[in-house]
C-alpha cells in the first residue's frame, strides 16, 4: 500500500482497512505460535501498512483540529 493510495481513501475506508490489517496481523501471530510461517517478511509489511494508515489518520485529525 502506497502513500497516494492511502491519501485517496475516505475516513471510513481507512478505518476498515486498519481493522482488517490488525486482524491479519493477529492471525499471523497465532499461526506463528502454532506452526512455521513461510514468509516472515509479511509481519514487517503488515506492521508498516498499519503505521502508514495510523499516520494518515492522525494527520487528518490534526488538520481538522487546526481548522477549528
Amino acid at each position: 500500500m502506497t502513500g497516494p493510495e492511502i491519501r485517496r481513501m475516505k475516513d471510513e475506508e481507512l478505518t476498515i482497512e486498519l481493522r482488517t490489517l490488525r486482524e491479519k496481523l493477529f492471525r499471523m501471530r497465532t499461526q506463528a505460535a502454532s506452526e512455521k510461517i513461510e514468509d516472515t517478511s509479511l509481519f514487517r509489511k503488515v506492521r508498516r501498512d498499519i503505521a502508514r494508515l495510523e499516520t494518515e489518520r492522525s494527520r487528518r485529525r490534526a488538520s481538522v483540529g487546526a481548522r477549528a
